[in-house]
Protein backbone atom coordinates (compact mmCIF):
# COMPACT_ATOMS: atom_id res chain seq x y z
CA UNK A 1 0.00 0.00 0.00
CA UNK A 2 1.72 3.42 -1.24
CA UNK A 3 1.44 6.25 1.57
CA UNK A 4 1.38 4.32 4.67
CA UNK A 5 0.96 6.12 7.92
CA UNK A 6 4.25 6.30 9.46
CA UNK A 7 3.65 5.36 13.30
CA UNK A 8 6.18 5.10 16.24
CA UNK A 9 5.02 2.95 19.23
CA UNK A 10 7.18 4.00 21.80
CA UNK A 11 6.99 1.99 25.88
CA UNK A 12 8.92 2.60 28.72
CA UNK A 13 9.58 -1.05 28.97
CA UNK A 14 9.86 -1.14 32.39
CA UNK A 15 7.76 -3.68 33.23
CA UNK A 16 7.57 -6.20 30.89
CA UNK A 17 11.94 -6.99 31.72
CA UNK A 18 11.31 -6.92 35.58
CA UNK A 19 7.87 -9.01 36.04
CA UNK A 20 7.86 -12.36 34.48
CA UNK A 21 3.67 -12.11 34.80
CA UNK A 22 3.80 -9.44 32.89
CA UNK A 23 6.05 -10.38 30.17
CA UNK A 24 3.78 -13.97 29.92
CA UNK A 25 0.81 -11.51 28.64
CA UNK A 26 2.98 -9.25 26.67
CA UNK A 27 6.20 -11.18 25.58
CA UNK A 28 7.26 -8.66 22.88
CA UNK A 29 6.42 -6.44 25.75
CA UNK A 30 3.52 -3.57 25.39
CA UNK A 31 5.20 -1.62 22.10
CA UNK A 32 5.43 -4.89 20.88
CA UNK A 33 1.57 -5.96 20.80
CA UNK A 34 0.44 -2.53 19.74
CA UNK A 35 2.73 -2.60 16.97
CA UNK A 36 1.25 -6.05 16.10
CA UNK A 37 -2.08 -4.32 16.53
CA UNK A 38 -1.39 -1.42 13.93
CA UNK A 39 0.18 -4.09 11.32
CA UNK A 40 -3.00 -6.18 11.12
CA UNK A 41 -4.42 -3.33 8.91
CA UNK A 42 -1.01 -3.33 6.31
CA UNK A 43 -1.80 0.52 6.20
CA UNK A 44 1.23 0.96 8.44
CA UNK A 45 4.39 1.33 8.53
CA UNK A 46 5.82 0.60 12.16
CA UNK A 47 8.86 1.42 14.37
CA UNK A 48 9.02 0.84 18.02
CA UNK A 49 11.29 2.51 20.78
CA UNK A 50 11.66 2.36 24.38
CA UNK A 51 13.13 4.79 27.01
CA UNK A 52 16.82 2.84 27.23
CA UNK A 53 17.48 3.69 23.65
CA UNK A 54 19.83 6.42 22.92
CA UNK A 55 17.42 9.56 23.24
CA UNK A 56 14.48 7.03 24.31
CA UNK A 57 14.31 6.08 20.44
CA UNK A 58 13.18 9.75 19.82
CA UNK A 59 16.09 11.47 17.40
CA UNK A 60 15.21 14.14 14.50
CA UNK A 61 15.61 11.69 12.36
CA UNK A 62 13.11 8.92 13.84
CA UNK A 63 10.18 12.33 14.59
CA UNK A 64 11.06 13.80 11.68
CA UNK A 65 10.09 10.39 10.27
CA UNK A 66 6.92 10.09 12.48
CA UNK A 67 3.32 10.60 11.68
CA UNK A 68 1.84 9.29 14.52
CA UNK A 69 3.24 8.57 17.55
CA UNK A 70 1.73 6.20 20.09
CA UNK A 71 3.16 6.58 23.74
CA UNK A 72 2.85 4.24 27.04
CA UNK A 73 4.39 4.47 30.08
CA UNK A 74 3.71 4.26 33.87
CA UNK A 75 6.94 3.81 36.26
CA UNK A 76 9.66 5.89 34.57
CA UNK A 77 7.40 9.10 33.81
CA UNK A 78 10.37 11.44 35.21
CA UNK A 79 13.04 9.61 33.41
CA UNK A 80 11.89 10.92 30.03
CA UNK A 81 14.08 14.04 29.39
CA UNK A 82 12.53 17.24 28.75
CA UNK A 83 14.36 18.00 26.20
CA UNK A 84 12.81 15.26 24.18
CA UNK A 85 9.35 15.88 25.42
CA UNK A 86 9.69 19.78 23.92
CA UNK A 87 10.73 18.01 20.12
CA UNK A 88 7.46 15.79 20.65
CA UNK A 89 5.39 18.77 21.62
CA UNK A 90 7.14 20.99 18.87
CA UNK A 91 6.19 18.09 16.23
CA UNK A 92 2.66 18.00 17.13
CA UNK A 93 1.86 21.90 17.08
CA UNK A 94 3.71 23.06 14.55
CA UNK A 95 4.25 20.08 12.12
CA UNK A 96 0.92 17.91 12.80
CA UNK A 97 2.10 15.81 14.36
CA UNK A 98 -0.05 12.92 15.89
CA UNK A 99 -0.15 11.50 19.16
CA UNK A 100 -2.15 8.66 20.73
CA UNK A 101 -1.04 8.35 24.85
CA UNK A 102 -2.44 4.85 26.01
CA UNK A 103 -3.58 4.06 29.59
CA UNK A 104 -1.22 5.30 32.40
CA UNK A 105 0.24 7.72 29.99
CA UNK A 106 -2.24 10.28 31.17
CA UNK A 107 0.52 10.96 33.81
CA UNK A 108 3.56 11.14 30.64
CA UNK A 109 5.44 14.31 30.34
CA UNK A 110 4.59 14.42 26.55
CA UNK A 111 0.51 14.13 27.56
CA UNK A 112 0.95 16.71 30.10
CA UNK A 113 3.08 18.83 28.28
CA UNK A 114 1.10 19.08 24.99
CA UNK A 115 -2.12 18.69 26.53
CA UNK A 116 -1.74 21.33 29.42
CA UNK A 117 -2.85 19.35 32.71
CA UNK A 118 -1.88 17.50 35.65
CA UNK A 119 -3.48 14.09 34.37
CA UNK A 120 -4.50 13.22 37.78
CA UNK A 121 -7.27 10.89 38.56
CA UNK A 122 -8.77 8.50 41.34
CA UNK A 123 -7.86 4.67 40.40
CA UNK A 124 -8.29 1.77 42.14
CA UNK A 125 -7.97 -2.57 42.18
CA UNK A 126 -8.68 -3.71 38.40
CA UNK A 127 -12.84 -4.96 37.88
CA UNK A 128 -15.35 -5.12 35.33
CA UNK A 129 -15.24 -2.34 32.81
CA UNK A 130 -18.02 -1.26 30.61
CA UNK A 131 -16.88 0.80 27.41
CA UNK A 132 -19.47 3.17 26.38
CA UNK A 133 -19.49 4.33 22.56
CA UNK A 134 -20.71 8.26 23.44
CA UNK A 135 -20.35 9.13 19.95
CA UNK A 136 -21.13 6.69 17.24
CA UNK A 137 -20.59 9.07 14.62
CA UNK A 138 -16.64 9.42 15.03
CA UNK A 139 -14.24 7.76 12.89
CA UNK A 140 -12.29 6.42 15.90
CA UNK A 141 -15.57 4.56 16.88
CA UNK A 142 -16.69 3.26 13.70
CA UNK A 143 -17.01 -0.60 13.84
CA UNK A 144 -17.56 -0.25 17.70
CA UNK A 145 -20.70 -1.36 19.07
CA UNK A 146 -22.73 0.58 21.61
CA UNK A 147 -21.01 -0.58 24.85
CA UNK A 148 -18.28 -3.54 25.22
CA UNK A 149 -16.64 -5.45 28.81
CA UNK A 150 -13.36 -5.20 29.69
CA UNK A 151 -11.37 -6.48 32.78
CA UNK A 152 -9.19 -3.07 33.74
CA UNK A 153 -7.87 -1.31 36.63
CA UNK A 154 -10.21 1.37 37.53
CA UNK A 155 -9.43 4.67 36.38
CA UNK A 156 -12.07 7.30 37.97
CA UNK A 157 -13.42 11.04 37.62
CA UNK A 158 -12.34 13.42 38.29
CA UNK A 159 -9.86 13.38 35.94
CA UNK A 160 -7.64 16.77 35.66
CA UNK A 161 -7.83 17.29 31.96
CA UNK A 162 -9.28 20.20 29.81
CA UNK A 163 -12.62 19.68 28.44
CA UNK A 164 -12.23 17.18 25.64
CA UNK A 165 -12.70 18.56 22.20
CA UNK A 166 -14.42 15.53 21.26
CA UNK A 167 -15.50 12.82 23.89
CA UNK A 168 -15.72 9.23 22.31
CA UNK A 169 -15.94 6.64 25.12
CA UNK A 170 -17.23 6.92 28.43
CA UNK A 171 -16.59 4.05 30.96
CA UNK A 172 -18.49 2.71 33.87
CA UNK A 173 -16.90 0.08 36.84
CA UNK A 174 -18.37 -2.44 38.73
CA UNK A 175 -17.44 -0.38 42.21
CA UNK A 176 -19.31 2.90 40.49
CA UNK A 177 -16.92 4.92 39.07
CA UNK A 178 -17.11 6.37 35.72
CA UNK A 179 -14.35 7.85 33.61
CA UNK A 180 -14.06 9.40 30.61
CA UNK A 181 -12.14 7.06 28.45
CA UNK A 182 -11.91 8.09 25.04
CA UNK A 183 -11.12 11.83 24.32
CA UNK A 184 -10.01 14.05 21.34
CA UNK A 185 -7.75 17.02 21.52
CA UNK A 186 -6.56 19.62 19.01
CA UNK A 187 -3.35 21.38 19.11
CA UNK A 188 -1.61 23.73 16.86
CA UNK A 189 -1.55 21.00 13.83
CA UNK A 190 -1.72 18.26 15.20
CA UNK A 191 -4.63 15.65 16.95
CA UNK A 192 -4.35 13.56 19.91
CA UNK A 193 -6.61 10.90 20.78
CA UNK A 194 -6.10 9.54 24.85
CA UNK A 195 -7.52 5.89 25.40
CA UNK A 196 -7.74 4.53 28.66
CA UNK A 197 -7.74 0.97 28.76
CA UNK A 198 -4.51 -0.89 28.77
CA UNK A 199 -3.31 -1.76 31.83
CA UNK A 200 0.11 -4.19 32.03
CA UNK A 201 -1.33 -6.70 33.94
CA UNK A 202 -4.58 -6.97 31.73
CA UNK A 203 -4.90 -8.58 28.45
CA UNK A 204 -7.19 -5.35 26.84
CA UNK A 205 -4.85 -5.17 23.60
CA UNK A 206 -5.94 -8.48 22.55
CA UNK A 207 -9.47 -7.45 22.59
CA UNK A 208 -10.46 -7.18 19.14
CA UNK A 209 -12.53 -3.62 19.98
CA UNK A 210 -9.68 -2.39 21.47
CA UNK A 211 -7.72 -3.38 18.80
CA UNK A 212 -10.09 -1.47 16.22
CA UNK A 213 -10.39 1.36 18.45
CA UNK A 214 -6.46 1.97 18.45
CA UNK A 215 -6.17 1.34 14.43
CA UNK A 216 -9.09 3.84 14.21
CA UNK A 217 -7.43 6.28 16.18
CA UNK A 218 -3.81 6.17 14.87
CA UNK A 219 -5.66 6.37 11.34
CA UNK A 220 -7.69 9.69 12.96
CA UNK A 221 -4.21 11.00 14.39
CA UNK A 222 -2.51 11.04 11.33
CA UNK A 223 -1.69 14.64 9.52
CA UNK A 224 -4.12 16.62 7.42
CA UNK A 225 -2.32 16.91 3.92
CA UNK A 226 -3.27 21.04 3.64
CA UNK A 227 -3.31 22.35 0.40
CA UNK A 228 -0.54 25.41 0.14
CA UNK A 229 2.31 26.26 2.30
CA UNK A 230 2.84 27.73 6.03
CA UNK A 231 5.85 29.33 7.35
CA UNK A 232 7.79 26.90 9.41
CA UNK A 233 9.27 29.46 11.63
CA UNK A 234 7.81 32.52 13.05
CA UNK A 235 5.41 34.78 11.70
CA UNK A 236 5.31 36.76 8.48
CA UNK A 237 4.66 40.58 8.62
CA UNK A 238 3.72 42.28 5.90
CA UNK A 239 3.00 45.91 5.11
CA UNK A 240 -0.38 46.66 4.48
CA UNK A 241 -2.49 49.78 3.74
CA UNK A 242 -4.25 50.20 6.93
CA UNK A 243 -1.27 49.19 8.86
CA UNK A 244 1.09 52.31 7.21
CA UNK A 245 -2.08 54.37 7.81
CA UNK A 246 -2.24 53.70 11.30
CA UNK A 247 1.44 54.13 11.85
CA UNK A 248 1.48 57.16 10.42
CA UNK A 249 -0.97 59.21 12.67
Amino acid sequence: MANKIRVTVWNEYRHELNEEAIRNIYPEGIHGAVKAILEETGEFEVRTATLDMPEHGLSDEVLENTDVLVWWGHLAHKAVDDKIVSKIRERVYRYGMGFVPLHSAHHSKPFTSIIGCTGDLSWGADQKEIVWNVAPYHPITDGIPDCFELFEEMYGEPFYIPQPDQLLFSSWFEQGNVFRSGCCYYRGLGKIFYFQPGHEACRSFYNPYVRRIIQNGVRWAAPTVFSGTYPQTGCIHQKTPIVEELKNK
